[in-house]
């Protein structure tokens, strides 16, 4: 019984979090940088926070993460980091060679008030930043939002560095995918091309993060978004952003600054969220859905179909990011399953209001919290016990506690594999997880059914 001293009374708490829901800023920004081809990330602040955000995204995607650091001492933090940072830029270009260094905040440079566009400009104009190199930055204060939060600052950041209009559209549509795993990133990319776009996607972590052991080593993997083509973004067609919480910042950016149209659409999870993004492509498109499209949802209905019964009713409780959670609510729902608990630590009540809109349709109420934490989440697991935990692997103590089957989904996950290899975004992806949550169901039937009632064909 780990958390075994979880009370079942619920009391308001405002200015406490126990077994947080999110992550710092940072992490979210150095994940989306290593989506571009050829960028190192830089931590503006103490070796500490470089190594702690390198440290998570190595043990949840198994591979090694680089990133530079301003590396502050008691005299950067007095006295601000502007000269660390310069030195750091001469330095990482002349020795590790980007062809980009993406430059995030920290705590300490924030709250001592860094001035990051004054410092990069400072770099370019004494020389520092060579020829054909490009620094972008974000501010991405730890204290404030979630690592959901410095992930979108950072693709804002991306498309402030680069984008350009010329004025002249070169037929191209920008997607943004959201924070999703390097697999699922693969498959937005798959399914646009069947459609028959050309598609700029950034970030794009794929090969980058989900890379083959070749026994050669190279400090930039060939994955990650072309410098060339985040420069295109200004001049595409149309920007489709996959998550209010992520990708639509950068998105509206473009349309206000570029005249880049955008649309935001949920993160293709599930059977619904799919067809609009499916139907978003073909009207730009303007072509009928492919056969191979189509055949791949019809598999999901057929197994939708086929297991109806074992899904119908269970309830389930989900914690993760917003874009993410909004969408599986949806999914889950919409095959007869019932989200009752519902937890975000990303602050916004827009989150609290769509899964209210969701859940009422379905036709019931569900307890959701945007800000909350897995503390909360369990106390409300106490007081009404549910079928199956949805979250990441900190959710793991509370399923062994309770005894509830656990399907591990979002970030981190530091205790499993597989998550950057097999997509859970469209319909390939609906079907991937639909068997996982199948098996962890019918797994737990075959343990506590009677003799009488253990079968052997379900």
């Amino acid at each position: 019984m780990l958390l075994r001293h979880t009370p079942k009374e619920i009391k308001e708490r405002s200015a406490l979090a126990i077994n947080p829901a999110k992550t710092c800023q940072p992490i979210g920004a150095m994940y989306a940088a290593l989506g571009i081809h050829g960028c190192l990330p830089h931590s503006h602040g103490s070796q500490g926070c470089c190594a702690y955000h390198r440290s998570a995204l190595t043990r949840h995607y198994k591979e090694p993460v680089s990133a530079a650091t301003s590396s502050f001492t008691e005299g950067a933090s007095v006295f601000g980091g502007g000269a660390n940072l310069v030195a750091a830029i001469e330095n990482i270009f002349t020795v590790y060679e980007p062809d980009v260094i993406a430059v995030h905040t920290t705590c300490l440079s924030e709250t001592i008030g860094d001035d990051l566009p004054q410092m990069t400009d400072k770099a370019k104009k004494s020389g520092k930043v060579p020829e054909g190199k490009h620094v972008i930055y974000a501010n991405t204060p730890s204290y404030v939002g979630s690592h959901v939060t410095g992930f979108s600052n950072m693709v804002k950041g991306m498309a402030k560095g680069f984008a350009v209009n010329t004025g002249k559209k070169n037929g191209r549509v920008n997607i943004i995918p959201g924070w999703v795993e390097p697999s699922d990133m693969e498959e937005v990319r798959r399914m646009a091309t069947l459609m028959g776009l050309d598609i700029i996607l950034f970030p794009d972590t794929s090969g980058v993060l989900n890379g083959a052991l070749t026994g050669e080593y190279k400090m930039f993997p060939d994955g990650g978004t072309p410098v060339a083509d985040l420069v295109a973004s200004g001049d595409a067609i149309g920007t489709l952003a996959l998550g209010e919480w992520c990708s639509a910042d950068a998105a509206r950016w473009l349309d206000t600054q570029c005249k880049v149209p955008c649309t935001v659409l949920d993160m293709p999870f599930g059977l619904k969220a799919t067809d609009r993004f499916i139907d978003t492509l073909r009207k730009v498109a303007g072509v009928s859905v492919p056969d191979t499209i189509a055949f791949e949802r019809g598999q999901l209905v057929d197994l939708i179909s086929d297991m109806h019964q074992y899904f119908h009713g269970k309830k389930v409780a989900l914690v993760g990011d917003p874009d993410q959670v909004i969408a599986l609510t949806e999914f889950l729902a919409s095959i007869d399953m019932k989200p009752v608990h519902i937890v975000t630590g990303t602050p916004g009540n827009k989150f609290e209001k769509r899964i209210g809109e969701i859940t009422a349709e379905a036709g019931y109420k569900a307890n959701v919290k945007a800000g909350g934490d897995m503390f909360l989440l369990h106390q409300w697991i106490k007081n009404e016990p549910v079928d199956l935990i949805i979250g990441n692997t900190y959710c793991k103590y509370i399923a062994r506690d309770e005894d509830i089957p656990f399907l591990r989904f979002g970030f981190p996950i530091l205790d499993r594999v597989g998550h950057q290899y097999f997509p859970t975004v469209g319909y390939k992806g609906g079907l991937h997880m639909l068997t996982k949550i199948l098996d962890l169901i019918l797994t737990r039937t075959d343990r506590d059914e009677t003799e009488e009632k253990f079968e052997l064909v379900y």
